[in-house]
């Protein structure tokens, strides 16, 4: 009688030197099959791990017949013994390299057609053909060590909230359309023809109705959809953390997100956080950084300019500043080597971003200046850059000059290239 997968007693990462001597019964995939002229092996696999299978005819031939048929990926349940391996195939980096399961039965539950691309950690085969054959692309160890992770990280974060005495509430789907930062996905509704349903953009309205309910400290991990391009920040569908608090203030929200994800990166990560984050204002961020997103893990802070410029007859400087506008720009540490191609690129992407153009100076080690525009820049004027920005010899000063908010946007940019 064929075995039954129900019948299960390990799974295939589970066996260990302890379990050797025992009787088991393993369900799992075909990962690798080797034929040696008298004994199979199998190298079978689930999401838990691998084992290696040993078919012997002379122990169990009608196992080593159904072994020597099977192909990679069969859907395969075997009864055997676990026996330690001989010494040298032992493989200490593998949880189950000390054992091996002897098989006394082996039955084939489900069979493979020929697989469109190899189940390997590092697939050689485009996006589109494993989205395509998705149930083989989970099978990869990254794709389920990913979905374990996710499972996780959701569970700590669950955990811990309910732990500080958030509730968690799950809020309709099907909603009526609010203003919202995106297009609605509309969903007719069969019962009232010409009305449709909005998915929710964001549970906004019914987190606030928990407020005033009295609910005063709720959250949820929430499926949003927005009907906006896609980018690499922005997914027509994504969930989210979503939470909200009564009776709190700024600094008391600060504190449940740092506990919060303090709790999870030493959980998940094993890396200790700060108790308190560093902190700056809106303001701040855009003075410093040139965007309310900023990347803190490297300098080339923006520096204001505008006064070393006040008397300049560089007619588009003069312009901006006259129309309220201001110079600023970012000094690039060994940056004088930088090509004048490559000077041409961070131009061309200071211009998309709304910039007029890119100024630079060079400090070369030498101690002598050269400049985009150098006839129209005086050595005290140079002097005074050099003071204000912090360069050295080597370095690179990039200058935009135009309304605030598009030279912070050119700047920032450029900071991120």
């Amino acid at each position: 009688m064929a075995l039954s997968y129900t019948k299960r007693t390990h799974t295939c990462g589970g066996l260990r030197a302890a379990d050797i001597g025992a009787e088991v019964i393993l369900c799992g995939w075909v990962r690798h099959q080797r034929d040696l002229g008298g004994l199979i092996f199998l190298r079978l696999g689930d999401r838990y791990g691998e084992s290696q299978v040993v078919c012997d005819p002379e122990h169990a031939p009608e196992a080593s017949r159904v072994a020597a048929a099977c192909r990679l990926e069969y859907v395969v349940a075997l009864r055997g013994k676990v026996r330690r391996r001989p010494p040298k195939e032992v493989r200490p980096d593998e949880p189950t390299g000390e054992v091996e399961v002897l098989a006394d039965e082996l039955s084939v539950l489900s069979p493979s057609r020929p697989l469109p691309f190899p189940i390997s950690d590092e697939p050689s085969v485009n996006e589109e053909l494993r989205l395509r054959h998705r149930y083989l692309d989970l099978r990869r160890r990254p794709m389920a060590e990913t979905l374990v992770f996710r499972h996780r990280f959701m569970l700590a974060m669950r955990n811990w909230l309910a732990e500080a005495g958030f509730l968690e509430v799950e809020t309709p789907v099907l909603t009526r359309s609010t203003p919202e930062g995106a297009r609605d996905f509309l969903v007719p509704s069969r019962v009232y023809p010409g009305t449709f349903y909005a998915l929710p953009q964001s549970p906004q309205m019914y987190k606030q109705l928990l407020m005033v309910a009295g609910v005063d400290r709720y959250f949820q991990i929430a499926r949003c959809f927005r009907d906006e391009d896609a980018r690499s920040d922005r997914q027509v569908e994504f969930t989210q953390l979503d939470l909200e608090m009564s009776f709190a203030g700024a600094d008391e929200v600060l504190a449940v997100t740092e506990g919060l994800f303090g709790h999870l990166w030493a959980k998940l990560l094993g890396v200790e956080l700060p108790v308190h984050w560093p902190r700056m204002t809106y303001a701040e961020a855009l003075d410093r950084y040139g965007s309310d997103k900023p990347d803190t893990r490297f300098g080339l802070e923006l520096v204001t300019f505008s006064e070393v410029f006040r008397d300049t007859e560089l007619s588009f400087i003069k312009g901006a500043l006259e129309g309220g506008g201001v110079v600023r720009g970012i000094c690039v540490p060994g940056g004088a080597e930088t090509s004048r191609k490559g000077l041409d690129v961070w131009e061309n992407i200071a211009r998309s971003a709304g910039a007029g153009g890119l100024v630079w100076v060079k400090w070369l080690d030498d101690g002598a200046w050269n400049a985009s525009m150098k006839k129209h820049l005086s050595d005290g004027a140079v002097c005074e850059l050099r003071r204000i920005s912090g360069a050295g010899p080597g370095d690179l000063l990039l200058l935009a000059a135009g309304p605030e908010g598009r030279v912070n946007t050119a700047l920032s940019r450029l900071r991120l290239h």
